[in-house]
């Protein structure tokens, strides 16, 4: 039997309006709703399913691994519409990762999201 990702509960403060942000951003389909949810659907199949749970939450780190083209026009978004980025979690701000390139961000829910053009690997 094999193990594969399915899904992902991503608490929102807006469930539209996250998924909307994120799959504009990367070029992905319009979200799919459906109680209590809204869906953004990955290439690969995996989905994040935005909810909107009535308390406060802290901030999650997603890292999304993209093709170039996708990290070239969402970068282009981030600073066409002046949403502050940086390369790494701690900054520097208006500055990306090279080499395999990333960039750090937050969506409208105030969750930390990463977009990187090569896997990151504990093996080394």
């Amino acid at each position: 039997m094999s193990v594969r990702f399915d899904h992902v509960a991503v608490a929102a403060k807006d469930r539209q309006d996250s998924a909307r942000f994120l799959s504009r951003l990367l070029g992905l389909p319009e979200p799919s709703s459906w109680e209590p949810c809204v869906s953004v659907r990955l290439d690969d199949g995996v989905h994040l399913d935005y909810a909107e749970p009535g308390i406060d939450f802290p901030g999650q780190h997603y890292a999304l691994l993209v093709s170039d083209e996708v990290f070239d026009q969402a970068f282009d978004q981030l600073r066409d519409r002046q949403i502050p980025f940086s390369a790494g979690p701690n900054g520097p701000p208006n500055e990306i990762n090279h080499g395999g390139r990333g960039v750090y961000f937050d969506d409208p829910s105030g969750h930390h999201f990463e977009l990187i053009t090569q896997p990151c690997s504990a093996d080394g």
